[in-house]
């Protein structure tokens, strides 16, 4: 499925905030790539506040679950001392996978925009429809592709920069 056809199954039409919250994205995840890190980044928005934020870590952290989005929704559950994160939204670089879309659910997130489409581990249609489903207890707004074009080619050329760097 081509990313337009995928991006209008979603539904959700982008707001005028939604590029505004995907650049405070795309600066946290550059500082994952500063970091060694795959790059991406999240930040979790209430009211038009930041209630959390976070980059990818599980190199550094030594921790298979310290994706972007978990880390954004542990850091605003410890600021609200709250694990239900209703009415918030997360923005995200990249299409959310399983792990965290299951997190997303569990946490009441209201709604999610991400950037890029993940072809090979999206749970948000690309692969899984895992926050697309009515078949769970909680239902997530979706909107997928903004700022799309500049969040994968971060992801593309930090892909091929190490890629570079394994070959010489």
């Amino acid at each position: 499925m081509a990313m337009n056809e995928m991006a209008a199954m979603l539904g959700a039409a982008p707001l005028a905030s939604d590029e505004k919250w995907m650049r405070h994205a795309l600066a946290l995840a550059r500082q994952a790539e500063a970091a060694d890190e795959v790059p991406v980044g999240a930040v979790l928005v209430k009211d038009d506040l930041v209630i959390g934020e976070g980059r990818n870590r599980p190199i550094t952290a030594h921790d298979p679950t310290a994706h972007a989005e978990i880390v954004a929704l542990r850091d605003a559950g410890q600021r609200l001392e709250n694990y239900r994160l209703v009415d918030a939204t997360l923005y995200v670089t990249l299409e959310p996978c399983a792990m965290c879309a299951g997190a997303i659910i569990h946490a009441r997130v209201a709604r999610v925009v991400f950037g890029a489409f993940d072809p090979k581990g999206g749970a948000a249609g690309s692969v899984f429809e895992i926050l697309g489903t009515d078949c769970l207890n909680h239902q997530v707004a979706l909107t997928g592709g903004v700022l799309a074009e500049e969040c994968g080619n971060l992801l593309s050329e930090f892909f091929r920069a190490r890629r570079k760097r394994k070959n010489s």
